[in-house]
């Protein structure tokens, strides 16, 4: 394993926290370590003001540990005031939730996603969980942020099974690279320290443009991962890894 795939879970939650701003609503569901861990690392390096919402309810909680899974009572502990799912939907219909996380078992080059079915919908080869309410944030959040933790053919595909959810995505971002949606088509924004524009024609399944010219992704600093480590000792940010 390389230098560049065993800090993948660090370099992911940075450049996440990064996209975030002070002052936004921010809200993840289930199964989402890298967005929770993101989320937290944002508040305290440079979005002191940003509202962190959970799928297990609480408004700005400060979690004396981290838990694997986010629907854990753990993200409740120091919460501000506690919120439902109806809230959070309500809140995203009328426009007041700034950032979506979601993801996708499937991703087009328009950013879509598919949660529903690999194979034809009536009789697919695999079904899978569904959307979980992504039908409803992708358009109508301000801003969808996507994140995968594989980059491969599989996933980032010229053509989806299903088409579960379409809406605002913003960024997609993924263990090589940062995509950013311009003209309503997914760009690489910038690769990730140690990976080659190479790998990422070669792992995603529709035409991407990227060359020596495409911007590197900025490396986490030393301050970035002290507070990783503060906030996530037992790095629960890898679990979403093979061997995390």
């Amino acid at each position: 394993m390389s230098a560049a795939e065993r800090g993948a879970p660090e370099q992911m939650a940075v450049a996440i926290a990064r996209a975030l701003r002070d002052g936004e609503t921010v809200f993840h569901g289930v199964a989402s370590p890298l967005p929770m861990v993101a989320t937290l690392l944002a508040k305290r390096a440079h979005a002191p003001n940003l509202v962190y919402l959970s799928i297990a309810g609480g408004v700005d909680a400060e979690p004396e540990r981290l838990p694997r899974s986010t629907v854990d009572p753990a993200l409740l502990h120091g919460a501000r005031a506690m919120v439902t799912l109806a809230d959070l939907f309500d809140l995203s219909a009328r426009g007041r939730l700034d950032v979506a996380f979601l993801s996708g078992v499937q991703i087009d080059g328009t950013g879509r996603i598919n949660m529903s079915a690999i194979g034809p919908f009536a009789r697919p080869k695999v079904r899978l969980p569904g959307g979980a309410g992504s039908a409803l944030l992708m358009p109508t959040a301000r801003r969808t942020m996507l994140w995968r933790t594989r980059h491969d053919r599989r996933v980032f595909v010229e053509t989806l099974d299903f088409v579960t959810a379409a809406g605002n995505v913003d960024r997609v971002v993924t263990p090589l690279c940062v995509f950013r949606r311009e003209a309503g088509r997914l760009a690489v924004d910038s690769i990730h320290p140690g990976v080659t524009p190479e790998q990422i024609v070669a792992a995603t399944g529709f035409p991407v443009e990227v060359g020596p010219e495409t911007p590197l992704t900025e490396p986490p600093t030393a301050d970035e991962l002290a507070l990783l480590r503060a906030i996530d000792p037992e790095r629960v940010v890898a679990s979403e890894f093979a061997g995390g």
